[in-house]
């Protein structure tokens, strides 16, 4: 069975955007922070599919491909652009950024289905409401959870729609000089 893992950054708060959908605070500067800008690189490199959802998709779409990003993310942005991208959409017709496949289907139905089959793991990125939705589902094998140190005070959680209590294994943690928190938790059964 392939894996499904969550990429999400949040704010100590516990929120991942604000409630107008801005998530420039999670690009702040990260202070010559060589450590983190090693790690980002490296997880990003690891391969597998990413799974979107159509407003993740279409703000990645809008700066991976683009000479801004190649500049200033050069490892990064090569693997972004060359992974297989998944992005779950009722209204696009065609994708904006290469090596993307639209699944029109509901999410929970085409992942466990996805999850069923021979291949790379996946792993979303952002996309709050089919985290919502796969969440409930269990389908997610593993959550990645980069903490930003800034309060929000108000937004909406990876979580936002979730019914029921989840309990959770951290399973690695690391924390880096620039005050960010790398946290991996699984689902405890």
């Amino acid at each position: 069975m392939r894996k499904l893992t969550v990429f999400n950054q949040i704010s100590v708060d516990g929120y991942f955007k604000t409630p107008s959908g801005d998530i420039g605070w999670m690009h702040r500067q990260d202070d010559g922070d060589e450590e983190f800008k090693k790690f980002s690189t490296d997880n990003a490199v690891a391969g597998g599919v990413l799974v979107f959802g159509r407003k993740t998709y279409e703000t990645m779409a809008g700066f991976w491909p683009t000479p801004a990003a190649a500049k200033q993310f050069p490892g990064i942005a090569e693997q972004m652009n060359r992974l297989p991208k998944v992005v779950f959409s009722k209204t696009l017709d065609k994708p904006s950024w290469n090596n993307t496949t639209i699944v029109k289907d509901d999410p929970v139905a085409a992942l466990k289905k996805m999850k069923s089959e021979r291949g790379e793991p996946m792993a979303i990125l952002g996309s709050g409401s089919i985290v919502s939705q796969l969440t409930q589902a269990g389908l997610i094998d593993e959550y990645q959870i980069l903490v930003i140190p800034v309060v929000l005070g108000e937004g909406t959680t990876m979580f936002d729609g979730a019914r029921k209590m989840m309990n959770l294994t951290l399973t690695a943690s690391r924390t880096f000089r620039n005050g960010k928190a790398f946290l991996v938790y699984e689902p405890t059964a």
